[in-house]
Formats: C-alpha cells, sequence, structure tokens
C-alpha cells in the first residue's frame, strides 16, 4: 500500500528534537535560552502542542539552523517557507553581484574564487585562471570536476597530482567536512564526504574524524609542475546575516602568497597578461595582426 507522501514528512517534532541534538543542547537549556517552559518545549517535539509560526523561527534562531532547514521547519509546522533562494542573476542580487565583481578585481593578482553551498565554482577573477592554468587538467573526468573547489583537489585526474603536500591539505579538508557534515552547517557535506572517501588512493583513516588532529594556524596549499612551484595560504569570506538561502551558502576563496617566488610570480603572469591585452587592443585600432 502506498503511504501518502504528507505522513512521509517528518514531523516538525522529530525535526526540532534532530537539531537540538545536532547542536547538543538539552530541552532545559534549549527552554531556557529560548525563554519558554520546558514543559512546552518538550509538548513541542512529542508533538501534543503545535507551534506558532513566530515559535518556530525563535527555536530556529534559537539553535542557529540553516536557512534552508528553517523553511523545512516551517513547512512541517504547517506554514509557507520564509526565506527564497534566488539566482545571482536575479534583479534583487545585483548589488551583491556588483560586490563579488569588486572583490575578486580587489584581489589581484592573486587567485580568488567564489563557490556555492555545493563547492560548484560560480565566479573566479582572472587571476584564478592565469595562475591555475598553469597546472593544467588533461583527461576529460579531470575536467568536469575541475569546477568543484574540493573535488578537484580530492581527483586524481584533476589538482590533485599537483599539490606536492596533497595529503596534509587534502586531509584537513576532509576534517573540515566531518564537522560540518556533525553541525548540520552545511547538509551537503556528509554526501560530498563520502563521495571523496570512494576516490583512488583516499587514506581509509579519512573515513573517521579526527578530534585530536593538529592544524596549522594557516594551512598552505603548495602545487608543483616541473621546475614551477607555488604555494598559497587562504581566507573564506561570507556574507554576514544574510536573509537568502543562495547568499548565506555563498562562499570567497581568496589566494595569498605563501612566499616570495608565489609573489613575484603572480604579478609577473599579471604584468605579461596586460601587456597582451594592450598588444591586442593596438592591433585591432590598427588593423595590424
Amino acid at each position: 500500500m502506498n503511504i501518502p507522501i504528507a505522513q512521509q514528512r517528518p514531523s516538525f517534532g522529530s525535526l526540532l528534537r534532530h537539531w537540538r541534538l545536532v547542536r547538543r543542547v538539552s530541552q532545559l537549556r534549549l527552554a531556557a535560552d529560548a525563554e519558554i517552559s520546558g514543559r512546552h518545549l518538550s509538548f513541542l517535539e512529542t508533538g501534543r502542542a503545535q507551534p506558532s509560526r513566530e515559535m518556530v523561527q525563535l527555536l530556529a534562531t534559537t539553535l542557529d539552523v540553516p536557512l534552508a532547514e528553517q523553511n523545512n521547519l516551517l513547512v512541517a509546522a504547517g506554514y509557507a517557507p520564509l526565506y527564497s533562494q534566488s539566482s545571482l542573476s536575479a534583479p534583487e542580487l545585483q548589488h551583491v553581484k556588483r560586490a563579488l565583481d569588486f572583490i575578486l578585481k580587489q584581489q589581484e593578482p592573486y587567485p580568488a574564487i567564489v563557490f556555492d553551498g555545493e563547492w560548484n565554482i560560480t565566479q573566479r577573477n582572472d587571476a584564478a585562471k592565469r595562475v591555475f592554468s598553469m597546472f593544467p587538467i588533461v583527461s576529460a573526468a579531470g575536467r568536469k570536476v575541475g569546477w568543484n573547489a574540493i573535488r578537484s583537489v580530492f581527483h586524481p585526474e584533476a589538482m590533485r597530482p599537483y599539490i606536492a603536500n596533497w595529503e596534509e591539505y587534502a586531509g584537513a579538508l576532509m576534517q573540515a567536512l566531518h564537522r560540518e557534515a556533525a553541525d548540520g552547517t552545511n547538509v551537503n557535506a556528509a554526501r560530498l564526504r563520502d563521495e571523496l572517501l570512494t576516490y583512488p588512493d583516499v587514506p581509509s583513516r579519512w573515513k573517521v574524524p579526527d578530534p585530536f588532529s593538529v592544524v596549522p594556524p594557516l594551512l598552505t596549499m603548495r602545487l608543483k609542475r616541473n621546475n614551477l612551484s607555488l604555494a598559497f595560504f587562504k581566507t573564506l569570506t561570507m556574507f554576514a546575516v544574510p536573509r537568502d538561502i543562495t547568499l548565506q551558502q555563498l562562499r570567497i576563496e581568496c589566494f595569498y602568497p605563501a612566499d616570495t617566488i608565489t609573489e613575484e610570480t603572480a604579478h609577473r603572469l599579471m604584468n605579461g597578461s596586460l601587456s597582451g591585452q594592450r598588444r591586442s587592443r593596438f592591433q585591432a585600432a590598427t588593423g595590424r595582426s
């Protein structure tokens, strides 16, 4: 017998309890933080009480539930979703698009990329094209995953062969995925983590989170191809207090030189690119080839 779709959906109480356990918060603590009675919270979790829309938002905010999952809580409680998930090309986000373009431009001559909640690269500056084109991905499989910020690090036919300190660098990323999967900050983390663990030669020990792993203050990615060696550390930037799911999931990753050779190479690549652009404009203006 087919079960109606409505009956297959998790209840508000079960979702609330899930997020309370993810955040490792007792009923007593959550009730105190939300300034409601423990008895009422218990009734909400067991389904003996129905929450108002304001109560759903209060508890979700107190538990720091991601916006997409707050929508799920609202729907489970019988209310319409509150938060939109807009395309960056939407008119209402044009000011955000301009801000992203500005940040990427200001990062020159060093690489910067923007990626979404699934780590797919949505934008990159010219420096990212110049620098990473020196480490070409030649296989079709590698090119396919090359537009994903994490898959390209783990896939043996993408950037992975060029990362000299791959185990150190990729191992730290895997532990970050474990943490995001555990705390619920990104619902895609567990799925991507499990996929990466199936890639060839990924250490089996990475299947288990290591709470005692030592992470250096700045993790450096060291790239090497033939006689070329570059080293970058990076920062991650996100939007503060977003009210849109797309904006909450966006990350801006900026790369900075970890040594003078990398710094000089980045400037030399930019100057060479600018010279080429000026030459192309002159040829176009004069009709010369």
